[in-house]
């Protein structure tokens, strides 16, 4: 009221006139009495305040039209007349409008919000859970295993949806059992583990079946490859829902289940129900998550399973569902190829094999994710070639790295011949030769060797050539084999499951002969991807001249019959291409000529092909068995030798005294004082310790050993000699001179 009162009189209209109440100079000498009256009465509560307040507003209207009847008696007959509701004045309307301004004041100084919330009583939360236990028990029914046998005879005469709705009731239920819902609100309850079995063996064998028979949909044909889809019926809008309800209950059961046998049961059954996945979008998002986590953690038979039920969905759903399988099936295996060993790698190459019959599936979306990924690995080895960091190495020199290598050459192996997927073979050699050269030391010679692989397979697959010999040679002239291990070690080193050596490991023995291996099976390997070539000669010649230069140089007589060999095979694989290139009558740039008299060669076979086909049987079989972890050394059944030692040797002679009462005794008693026994068991010791080394090394340190006896103990040479000697005698001698003793002295060689 205060902004209209400043407002001037010929400012307002007549209604705003009306309104305002005739304010005057006097009124507003009294508003300015009555807001002092109310200064001066702030310190009484606030509710006193409010009524004086409201008071005053009420009697202030009527004081103003009681006013106007003396001061304008016109005017006021004028309202009298006219507006008969504004003299009229109802206290009740004012008073509204002051409860509602104060109320608003009041909530302001009084209303605040409470530090803590009122907790519900404990009786309400029981009387909800009672009424839900309530609700429950009224609508669940146990299942038994004569229900299960009324289901199973009836689904077989006629299956109608009452009882296939029955059915899918029990077998979420029995699915809620094993995620521990049990709070979700089931017909059926089941409290039996044997009656859990047989419903979901029931469900496994007879549901299939059932669903079809009632959906009327007619068995394909052999030779169609076209699935018939269930919502091609009329009756699967009726049964959808259900249909649905058992669908869904499968993903959630197989995710719950952790024996082997059980869930390969399960995706069994899964794989035949693909149709009614198809069908329903959700479900099969749902089904394609488990069957990836399957697929790439599962056991052999399980892996198998899912990859057979994610071909068959991508293959009747690419276009909806094959890009996003292919992201997360990537993204799956290198999660899991992080670690390598003799158990995980076998299941590892089986994601590789299927991985890459997967992308072979389209070759434009594979195209997309081949480009993104080899990119992605070229840019880590950038940044490890421009940083030169720890971090950025190991970012490059790991499992995950190699192992996404191996599966872009086996991916573009697998697709050859592909005009798309050509152009990526050579960046793929790229990033992989790069790789060889980051880090080339020794210890890094097992990554070496992968990579080495894996552009072999490349090479072969592809019919590209690529230069692989280089980096096998360069391996020959950085080693130096004929320098002696300086450990001995029985175990082989599995170069199929390390990247890195140790410095022990280097220092072996078995290092150097598992080198050797290596580099004779990858060199045979690569030639043998070659051997046909018209050109195999001119591409020997060099591998032939530095395997010459190492026979030479190599003294080992194990490494020089390998590499021997190895040189016969390839030697006469030239000359017998050599012979073959001279009968041709064709050029070298007639191209369909080179390939169709490679064709032929290729049918026909050469010394290399043939030799390679028997050395590949014979190196797969001592391959498993490095793989499943056992040593070559347990199949030679080599004998132990146990030595005795010094202790035992004189608990015996303490034993058998008595029967060698003699003059052996004697003479030993003699010829051995207390410090030659302790030179005789540092020998023993000794000898102990050479059990270690090679056959010649320990012949050299026995020899050494026994010169240096003779020196030390002449006397034992003596005693060892044919003369004998009387009893008499060897006692004079025993007693001896005592000046003799003190005065004998050894020179420092002795």
């Amino acid at each position: 009221m205060a902004g209209k009162n400043k407002r001037k009189l010929e400012d307002l209209s007549v209604d705003e006139f009306m309104l305002s109440g005739f304010d005057s100079d006097e009124e507003d000498d009294c508003e300015n009495e009555e807001s002092a009256q109310q200064k001066g009465k702030n310190k009484k509560p606030a509710p006193q305040k409010a009524s004086v307040k409201k008071k005053g507003k009420a009697s202030e209207h009527k004081g103003q039209l009681s006013a106007l009847k003396s001061k304008d008696p016109e005017f006021y007959k004028f309202l009298e007349q006219n507006d008969q509701k504004l003299l009229n004045f109802d206290d009740s309307d004012s008073d509204l409008e002051d409860e509602n301004e104060d109320g608003d004041e009041e909530e302001r100084m009084y209303h605040k919000l409470p530090s803590q919330l009122e907790e519900a009583d404990d009786d309400e939360e029981e009387s909800e859970k009672d009424a839900k236990q309530l609700k429950s028990s009224k609508q669940t029914t146990r299942v038994t295993e004569a229900m299960i046998e009324n289901w199973r005879t009836g689904l077989r005469k006629e299956p109608t949806a009452n009882l296939i709705r029955d059915i899918t009731q029990a077998f979420k239920a029995a699915v809620a059992t094993t995620k521990g819902e049990s709070d979700e609100l089931c017909r059926y309850t089941i409290s039996d583990s044997s009656v859990f079995n047989s419903l979901v063996l029931f469900c496994i064998k007879d549901m299939h079946a059932a669903l079809n028979k009632m959906l009327k949909l007619k068995a394909p044909d052999k030779d169609q490859k076209k699935l018939i889809l269930p919502s091609s019926s009329p009756r699967w809008q009726k049964n959808q829902i259900d249909i649905k309800m058992y669908v869904a209950g499968l993903v959630k059961l197989l995710s719950s289940l952790t024996q082997a046998t059980v869930i390969s049961a399960v995706l069994r059954h899964a794989i035949q129900m693909v149709p009614y996945y198809l069908c329903l979008p959700k479900q099969c998002r749902l089904f394609l998550k488990s069957l990836i986590k399957h697929w790439s953690t599962g056991e052999e038979t399980v892996r198998v399973l899912a990859f057979l039920a994610l071909n068959k969905i991508c293959r009747h759903k690419q276009e909806i569902h094959l890009n996003t399988v292919l992201k997360q099936l990537y993204i799956a295996y290198v999660q899991n190829c992080k670690f390598t060993s003799p158990t995980t790698l076998p299941m590892i190459n089986f994601m590789q094999r299927t991985l890459s019959e997967m992308y072979s599936l389209d070759t434009q979306v594979s195209y997309q994710h081949a480009f993104i990924y080899i990119r992605q690995l070229a840019i880590h080895l950038r940044n490890a070639i421009n940083l030169k960091k720890k971090e950025t190495f190991q970012s490059v020199y790991n499992w995950q790295y190699v192992h996404c290598l191996y599966l872009w050459c086996r991916v573009l192996s697998t697709i050859y011949p592909s005009e798309v997927l050509e152009p990526l073979i050579y960046p793929l050699c790229q990033v992989i030769s790069g790789c060889i050269k980051l880090v080339p030391i020794s210890r890094y010679y097992p990554l070496r060797l992968h990579c080495i692989r894996a552009m072999i397979l490349l090479s072969g697959n592809t019919k590209t050539f690529v230069p692989v010999l280089p980096y096998l040679l360069e391996i020959l002239q950085q080693e130096d084999f004929n320098k002696k291990p300086g450990r001995m070690s029985v175990k082989p080193i599995n170069f199929a499951v390390i990247l890195k050596l140790s410095k022990t490991n280097l220092q072996e023995k078995a290092y150097k002969d598992g080198l050797v291996e290596q580099l004779y099976d990858l060199i045979l390997e690569y030639f043998h991807t070659q051997a046909c070539a018209i050109g195999f000669p001119e591409l020997a010649l060099p591998t032939i001249v530095q395997l010459k230069a190492f026979l030479k140089e190599c003294k080992v007589a194990n490494y020089c019959k390998q590499m021997r060999q190895l040189l016969e095979k390839i030697q006469e694989n030239c000359s017998y291409i050599t012979a073959r290139r001279q009968k041709a009558a064709f050029g070298v740039a007639d191209l369909t000529a080179v390939a169709a008299w490679e064709k032929q060669v290729a049918e026909e076979g050469t010394p290399i092909t043939k030799y390679y086909s028997q050395w590949k049987k014979l190196r797969e079989k001592e391959i498993q068995l490095e793989i499943s972890g056992k040593e070559r050394m347990e199949d030679l059944n080599l004998p132990e030798i146990k030595r005795k030692k010094a202790e035992e040797k004189k608990e015996d002679k303490k034993e058998f005294k008595g029967l060698f009462d003699s003059d052996s005794d004697d003479n030993d008693d003699l010829f051995q004082s207390k410090d030659e026994q302790g030179d005789s068991d540092e020998v023993d010791e000794g000898l102990e310790d050479l059990s270690d080394l090679s056959d010649e090394e320990d012949v050299d340190d026995l020899e050494e050993d026994d010169s240096d006896g003779d020196q030390k103990k002449p006397s034992s040479s003596k005693g060892k000699a044919p003369k004998k000697m009387l009893s008499t005698e060897l006692k004079e001698v025993a007693e001896g001179d005592e000046d003799m003793v003190e005065d004998l002295e050894l020179s420092d060689q002795d």
